[in-house]
């Protein structure tokens, strides 16, 4: 996706060649707590925003691809609008609201029936009519099915025409939301899922990650602070570079358990692991000025054990003081801290000054590859052949490993089975280097790899 114009815009690669869609772009606003994100869950059909029952637990816009009646649009969750807050994460919170509201093509206003028009709620809606936007006012926590109570109709007083019924809980009246939104939108093209490559930005809290990927969409997308855990949310952000299109998915830090002490906070380190789950890579972020930590290593772990292809963005790089040697030897140290995952490879960043993000993006491309990547069985068996003559298998009590076969079964990450004679003489150490032999022939540098052992007797593979 880009944006032009403040349009925003899907690439297809079809048969045809590349064709370019506008995909409307819904913003749901309001101030918080109103239940803005119960109602982005239920018109998405997942649980994509959190939900918590604490006024600003959105912070940064949520995007997802919503459809409704064969029509598709974008969804857009922000954070509740408190206009005359001082404080620096809410007022950065209205401040992407805003950014949401400028590039919406509608906007869905959502106020709560049980408190009923307040000041905010008035204040919110004068800054939306000044917008010129098209408006659909939504009257949240309508629960009550039939005839809406005589409160409802205060909200005529906003000034934005017909308010609409509604219970996210239940979903009532969303489908008559729905309708009122594409009054305002003109029909347009089905088009087809994009193609772009899924990178779960991953690592502590504060390290720079969505610094990183402001950077990557030239503009302040998403919230930036010193204070460690700014970023709940998994926020997922399309970006269409001339390496190709990439989907980012900025997810707030994964802290040590002991310091995970709000509820909504294990919902975002969960969130980050389930981001890690849907990328194709983990790029990791470790602060250069902090060097590696215990940290760093679940961080890491986790995308291995999933595996992910994976690339160790070492960021804050232009602060570090450095002379001709100083990339050499922290290199050296980084391949000794990873040494569990010792195929990734490591870039040197800045989120601040640009200073080599283009060969970062080059990297996520490279291991999104080596992650695909699909051997032959003809060849893989030439190198086992090859890697058996050179290092006899092990043995024990008088009997050796024999292995009659290797073959591929899937990829991301590439996974191959061998059928040995037994199992418990193919020991890790012999695992590990017939894995050292399958890297040094065809790279997979990036990507983990897996190996499922299988027994089975000679008679058995003829």
């Amino acid at each position: 996706m880009a944006e032009v114009d403040g349009i925003h815009l899907c690439f297809y690669f079809t048969e045809k060649g590349c064709e370019c869609v506008a995909l409307p772009l819904v913003a749901i606003v309001g101030r918080p707590n109103v239940g803005k994100s119960t109602l982005f869950n239920k018109l998405i059909g997942q649980r994509l925003s959190i939900v918590e029952d604490t006024p600003g637990v959105t912070r940064d816009r949520i995007y997802a691809k919503c459809e409704w009646l064969n029509r598709e649009f974008m969804l857009v969750d922000t954070g509740g609008i408190d206009p005359k807050t001082d404080d620096v994460i809410l007022s950065q919170m209205r401040r992407q609201a805003q950014l949401a509201v400028e590039k919406a093509d509608v906007i869905i206003f959502v106020t709560d029936l049980k408190t009923g028009v307040t000041a905010n709620d008035m204040d919110v809606s004068n800054m939306l009519l000044k917008s010129g936007k098209p408006v659909v006012l939504c009257v949240n926590k309508c629960d009550e099915v039939g005839d809406v109570p005589p409160e409802f109709y205060e909200f005529y007083n906003l000034g934005l025409g017909d308010p609409v019924a509604v219970s996210s809980v239940h979903g009532h009246g969303t489908g008559d939301l729905l309708d009122a939104v594409f009054e305002h939108i003109p029909e347009s093209a089905d088009n087809e899922e994009s193609d772009a490559v899924k990178v779960a930005v991953i690592g502590k809290p504060n390290v720079g990650k969505s610094s990183l990927i402001n950077k990557f969409c030239n503009e302040e997308r998403l919230i930036v602070s010193d204070i460690a855990g700014t970023t709940r949310d998994a926020t997922d952000t399309e970006v269409d570079t001339k390496y190709g299109k990439f989907v980012f998915i900025d997810t707030a830090g994964i802290r040590r358990k002991s310091k995970v002490i709000e509820s909504i906070e294990k919902y975002s380190v969960l969130r980050s692991y389930m981001a890690v789950d849907r990328a194709d890579v983990a790029v990791i972020v470790i602060d250069a000025l902090e060097g590696f930590t215990e940290q760093d290593s679940k961080v890491a772990g986790y995308a291995h054990e999933q595996g992910k292809a994976c690339v160790v963005a070492v960021n804050k790089w232009d602060a570090v003081t450095k002379d001709n040697s100083t990339m050499n030897e922290f290199t050296k140290k980084l391949k000794n801290d990873f040494s569990f995952m010792s195929y990734v490879p490591f870039v040197f960043v800045s989120a601040v000054t640009g200073q080599r993000l283009d060969k970062l993006l080059e990297k996520i491309l490279y291991v999104a590859d080596q992650n695909s990547m699909r051997i032959s069985t003809g060849k893989l068996n030439d190198i086992l052949a090859y890697a058996t003559s050179r290092v006899q298998p092990p043995s024990d009590k008088g009997k050796r490993l024999k292995i009659y076969y290797m073959t591929q079964a899937s990829t991301k990450p590439p996974t191959f089975v061998t059928f040995v004679n037994r199992k418990e003489l193919f020991h890790f150490s012999y695992q590990r280097y017939l894995e050292n032999q399958i890297r040094e022939t065809f790279g997979l540098e990036g990507t983990p790899v897996r190996f499922i052992v299988r027994e089975r007797s000679r008679d058995d593979l003829k």
